[in-house]
């Protein structure tokens, strides 16, 4: 009997994952219009879009939510909160949802979030022997650089989200069985 407990609650808890992908809240009729382009693919279509607005934190060894977007074999596997997309039904694929930012909480890329103001953090000292990539290194005869990260975190610059007109791309491109 316990076995089928805890079976229970990791089924509960994966589909609560996934339902939250999917927010109970969101008006699907708000989403843009699918585009009336045909033969879509991947490679051709989506992949050069994803390239500019997803692949920053969506690719690589550990690509957030365990979801990488740099291949179609990726976007169909989905990630750790399973699968991003159902094909031939672009308005309950989670992944429309998300880029489409009509659930500020799921929205990709994630909406910029005020910190509260805080003092500046001290400053680092510069690993032995300075350098460009030491937080606090100066590069020889250059001004000091500042830590890794910038605007935007770790990975790098904030990613512009994708048009109306690109989600209605990737809707017409899932609608059409995403290949």
């Amino acid at each position: 009997m316990r076995n089928i407990s805890k079976m229970a609650l990791i089924l509960a808890g994966l589909l609560g994952g996934a339902a939250s992908l999917m927010a109970a809240d969101v008006d699907l009729s708000k989403l843009p219009p699918d585009s009336d382009r045909t033969n879509l693919t991947y490679d051709a279509d989506i992949k050069p879009m994803f390239r500019v607005s997803c692949f920053n934190c969506h690719s690589g060894a550990k690509p957030a939510g365990g979801l990488n977007l740099t291949t179609l074999d990726g976007v169909l596997k989905g990630g750790k909160d399973g699968l991003v997309i159902t094909a031939g039904s672009s308005a309950n694929s989670p992944l429309v949802i998300a880029i489409s930012r009509l659930d500020p909480d799921n929205a990709m890329p994630p909406r910029m979030r005020r910190r509260p103001a805080s003092p500046p953090p001290a400053a680092a000292a510069p690993a032995p022997g300075g350098g460009i990539g030491a937080p606090g290194g100066n590069a020889p005869g250059g001004p000091p650089q500042p830590p890794m990260g910038g605007p935007g975190g770790p990975r790098g610059p904030m990613a512009k989200p994708l048009s109306a007109e690109q989600v209605g791309v990737v809707r017409a491109w899932i609608d059409q069985g995403a290949k």
